[in-house]
């Protein structure tokens, strides 16, 4: 062949498994949509084709938002390599036949706004981007039942190739279409004369958002783009177009204009809910992946998961309330605890001190009382230097490492227990109660059992070990795994020996078997049969198939007849 157009992945798997492939006479390496491609996702993929690559290439690199960083261009061994940019002098990075608008609209209106452009636009063919999956195909569902007067399609990444190349040639053929879909048709799809790419939701940032708009006005024709932002994404998303060079108007939504027809579909919304349990299911898993899609965003000064109203936006999708969803109440813990802490940062500041004097004072009266326990004396301790009892020192505010080194999690019961069993005691067990002198600590103390079977010293000096939290049990257990060892697969010959599955010979035996290079091409000419063979169970199998096709076609046709 003398061109290949593939995938990372596919082309990898190809270079490791696929007997024959070699790439030795490559002269040139092309990679589309180079920002993506060179992204985290692809980068182990691309660096082990790069080193299956010849050195003595030309490397090309093409995409509408081009990256210019040397680690990137240097993990492809680019020598002087020489940028070309096609809008580099001109004033704005979209094209000039590209009109640009963005709305800031309520996240509970957008349905609303989308559906009542979509009635006063039944001849226009237009893109609507989401952030997930699951809201296209609620959006798509909900819509098709509304039934607003024009073709409705919809495309996203769970769905199945045929079925995404069945809906990119409907789109292409319609003059008039709604197509719903995620940033899968933001890249390498070439739409014919698209008028309006609409972006319900939010682009994670100025990148996205202008390889979205490039679907439409593409080459001379021209097109309109509009975004619409929540009030909490404005500042944020605008500010980065604008670094960008990207020109956009503000347009104000028209709340009581007489010349258009606002058509809430709330109400609608949630008669579909309450009928159809499918669609039901569908709103919810919409409401929580756009909620994570949100929550999951880098920048913070554009998205912000706690600024959105949860209630409002569930309402609008026809939920009788808004799912609750842990990662949103956990973030506004954290908000909540930050908060708390700044304002307090100022107090343990000034408190510090004076912490730090009453902790040596403790630590004076604590030796000495220890120095006169040693020496026998029973001097009455006067009240002023009596030890802080629990409650004093539960008031006075304690330090997180003081907390931390407090905090006893050997059990709920562990020390009450420790209190009620007398390990040290040689009557068999009974409950001894404790008179008027005793302490509380003393009362219903169980005498535990002499059970000496006759062990070494060492072991009658240790003593019972402590309970175990359910944390030490679980620690325990996974270094008891660890110490175990894994262990190793087998699989076994026609003889029954056991062998491991990838063994590596010496290479004394290597050689005894011939040279390299014959041996290299029996393992090729083998692979080969092999593949010749599975080749043609697959042609069988293909034909059988088919064959069978044929004839429950045949028989319906029958049976119709």
């Amino acid at each position: 062949m003398n061109i290949l157009v593939c995938t990372p992945g596919r082309l990898l798997q190809h270079m490791d498994q696929s007997a024959g492939f070699d790439c030795d006479h490559l002269q040139m390496l092309v990679l589309d949509e180079a920002d993506r491609i060179l992204d985290m996702g692809f980068k182990k993929s691309v660096n082990a084709i790069v080193e299956n690559l010849p050195k003595d290439r030309q490397t090309m690199l093409f995409s509408a938002t081009q990256t210019k960083s040397v680690k990137d261009l240097a993990r492809l061994s680019l020598k002087d390599p020489e940028y070309v940019a096609v809008h580099e002098k001109a004033e704005h990075s979209t094209p000039k036949n590209l009109s640009q608008y963005y709305m800031v609209v309520p996240l509970d209106q957008k349905l609303d706004v989308l559906f009542n452009f979509i009635k006063t636009h039944l001849t226009a063919k237009a893109i609507v981007f989401l952030s997930s999956c699951k809201q296209v195909r609620f959006v798509f569902e909900t819509f098709c039942k509304l039934h607003p007067g024009v073709p409705l399609l919809h495309l996203h990444g769970k769905q199945k190739q045929q079925k995404r190349a069945e809906t990119y040639a409907k789109f292409a053929a319609q003059k008039a279409a709604y197509l719903f879909c995620t940033d899968i048709a933001a890249r390498g799809l070439d739409f014919a004369a698209v008028n309006w790419v609409i972006q319900l939701d939010c682009p994670e940032d100025p990148e996205t958002y202008i390889h979205r708009v490039g679907r439409t006005a593409r080459y001379e024709a021209s097109g309109q783009a509009m975004l619409m932002l929540c009030p909490s994404e404005e500042t944020g998303m605008i500010q980065g177009l604008e670094r960008v060079k990207v020109p956009i108007q503000e347009v104000k939504l028209k709340k009581d204009a007489k010349d258009v027809k606002k058509e809430p579909i709330q109400k609608q919304m949630q008669r579909l809910c309450f009928n159809d349990p499918e669609i039901k299911y569908l709103g919810q898993k919409a409401f929580i992946s756009y909620m994570r899609s949100v929550y999951l965003q880098k920048d913070k000064t554009i998205f912000d998961v706690n600024a959105l109203p949860a209630e409002e936006f569930a309402a609008s999708l026809g939920l009788p309330g808004a799912p609750k969803i842990k990662f949103v109440e956990k973030s506004k813990a954290k908000n909540a605890v930050r908060g708390n802490q700044k304002k307090t940062s100022d107090d343990e500041a000034n408190e510090s001190d004076q912490d730090e004097e009453e902790e040596e004072e403790e630590k004076s009266k604590v030796k000495a009382l220890d120095a006169k326990k040693k020496k026998g004396k029973k001097e009455p301790v006067p009240e002023e230097e009596e030890e802080p009892t629990t409650e004093t020192t539960s008031k006075q505010p304690k330090s997180k490492i003081e907390k931390m080194f407090n905090r006893k999690n050997q059990g709920v019961l562990a020390e009450h227990y420790t209190r009620l069993v007398d390990h040290e005691g040689d009557s068999k067990g009974k409950l001894t109660g404790g008179d008027g002198d005793d302490d509380e600590e003393d009362f219903l103390t169980l005498k535990r059992a002499d059970h000496d079977l006759g062990g070494s010293d060492d072991d009658e000096d240790e003593g019972e070990p402590l309970p175990m939290s359910n944390r030490q049990q679980k620690m325990s257990k996974i270094e008891r795994l660890k110490n175990q060892g894994k262990g190793n697969k087998l699989i076994f010959d026609e003889e029954g020996g056991a062998h491991e599955i990838y063994e590596l010979e010496d290479e004394a035996s290597f050689h005894a078997k011939g040279d390299a290079r014959d041996q290299q091409r029996q393992f090729l000419e083998k692979e080969k049969k092999v593949m010749d063979k599975a080749d043609v169970l697959d042609k069988t199998t293909a034909k059988e198939k088919l064959r069978e096709k044929k004839l429950r076609r045949k028989e319906r046709e029958r049976e119709e007849m």
